[in-house]
This record gives structure tokens, C-alpha cells and sequence, in this order.
């Protein structure tokens, strides 16, 4: 009776010791064949590459691309301003690809010395203190306080769809500008460097002018003024820019050609 108790005990510690081994093994496997070597990056646009590497691989079993495939497939991202997901694909053992999607942003305004970015709806998505490349500042909205997470408390709510579409426009035709202002009468103004582009009311044939508008940015290169394309239409092709001659101080105005 004693023997064979022995011997079951024996035979349960050499099963368990077997699957101890195994499962070593195993993971021995997956460590070394999953090890990555190679990190591919796209969609990221705030951050660089080695910026998403980082975050995405930190911790002990961050340099495995098995245990990274896992824990990043689309999920949502906490604590990183500007990203709403991350997702990780093995392309090799060695090899990954990180996805990330970034957060839709249409612009952002300034508010006591921090910039706070909102989307396609006005919603106050992340705050910071460095200005993001890329982005628009909007100026001509007024409000007295930005809560993170709540609308800008804009007097007229559907400014915020004219913001969205001229991001849009803008990208459309790979124009980055550093300034967008709508005034009351919902006239908007465009600020590129040295470059002012009015372009009147958003309802008068906006995207025939920012078709035309890198073109005419081009031919003006070097210098400085405003660009005025208030009357720009099919019939109306004639465009006017007024500037100033930096070396005598003289103003002088242009008219630039339809093509």
C-alpha cells in the first residue's frame, strides 16, 4: 500500500515536473523566436517614430512582439495626449508594425498661456503647452472658459462645422496654415507666414479658392501682404495682392494672373 502511494507520487511529481519543462521550453521558444528586432511605424504624426517605440515597448516583456500583438490590437490609449488607439501586427517573429490612430483634431484656440485642442465638434480633446505642427490656431471665437472634455461655450455652435471644412480643404490641397480667423460676420481669414489670404464668406465658392490657392502661394514666395480673394469666383478670376516693399517702405499692389 505504502509502495504504491510511493509510486503514484512519483509519477504525479515526474507529470508535473515534465510540463514544468515543457512549458520552460515553450516560452523559451516564444522569448528568443518573438524577440523584436524590427519596428516599423505609420499613421503617427505628433509623435516620431522612436517617441511611439517607447511607449509602446516599455516594460519587462515589451521587446516581444507575441505579447505586443496581444495587448495593443485597437485599443484604446490612456495618458497619451493625441491618440485615441494603437494597434500592433507581427509582420515576422522580429518584425512589427505599429499602427497608430490619432485623434481627429480640427484646430485649436489659446487659453491662459496653454493651447487646448478640440475636434470636429468643438469637444476640448487635449490641452499643452507646446504648439502640435500641423494644426491650426482659430482666432475670432469668443468664450470666458475651456473645460477639457465640454464644448468651447462659442456663442454660434456651427462655426464649428466651417472649421472642420476648411481643415479639411486645407489638407485637401496640402496647404499647412498657422492661423484661421473668423470674424463675426463669418468672413474668414487665412494666415500663411507672411502671407494673409482673405477669402470672404465661407459660402462664396470657398473651395474653388483653395484649389487655386497653393499656386498663387507659390508665385508669391519671398514676399509679403495680403492676398485678396473675397470676389474669387468662375466669372470673377481676378485676383489682387496688396503688399509692401520691405526695401523703401512702399506699398504696392498686383494683380495676379487666372493661370
Amino acid at each position: 500500500m505504502y509502495t504504491s502511494k510511493r509510486k503514484k507520487g512519483k509519477i504525479i511529481l515526474l507529470l508535473f515536473l515534465s510540463v514544468i519543462i515543457i512549458l520552460s521550453g515553450v516560452g523559451y521558444y516564444i522569448y528568443h523566436m518573438y524577440t523584436i528586432r524590427t519596428v516599423y511605424v505609420e499613421g503617427n504624426l505628433h509623435y516620431t517614430r522612436e517617441e511611439i517605440q517607447d511607449i509602446v515597448m516599455e516594460g519587462a516583456l515589451g521587446g516581444n512582439s507575441l505579447y505586443l500583438s496581444l495587448k495593443y490590437r485597437q485599443k484604446g490609449v490612456q495618458n497619451v495626449p493625441f491618440v485615441d488607439a494603437m494597434d500592433v501586427t507581427i509582420l515576422e517573429p522580429d518584425t512589427i508594425k505599429i499602427t497608430v490612430y490619432e485623434k481627429a483634431l480640427a484646430g485649436y484656440v489659446k487659453y491662459l498661456d496653454t493651447y487646448m485642442y478640440f475636434d470636429k465638434d468643438g469637444y476640448a480633446v487635449e490641452c499643452s503647452g507646446v504648439k502640435t505642427a500641423g494644426v491650426p490656431q482659430i482666432t475670432g471665437l469668443n468664450f470666458d472658459h475651456v473645460i477639457l472634455g465640454e464644448i468651447l461655450p462659442v456663442e454660434d455652435q456651427s462655426v464649428f462645422d466651417s472649421i472642420m471644412s476648411m481643415t479639411k480643404l486645407l489638407n485637401k490641397y496640402k496647404l499647412t496654415a498657422d492661423t484661421i480667423y473668423f470674424n463675426s460676420a463669418g468672413e474668414i481669414t487665412i494666415y500663411f507666414h507672411a502671407i494673409k489670404v482673405s477669402l470672404g464668406n465661407d459660402s462664396n465658392g470657398l473651395e474653388d479658392k483653395l484649389m487655386r490657392l497653393p499656386q498663387m502661394l507659390e508665385a508669391l514666395t519671398g514676399k509679403s501682404g495680403t492676398l485678396h480673394m473675397e470676389n474669387f469666383s468662375e466669372d470673377k478670376t481676378n485676383i489682387t495682392f496688396s503688399g509692401v516693399l520691405e526695401e523703401n517702405d512702399t506699398t504696392f499692389e498686383e494683380n495676379l494672373p487666372d493661370s
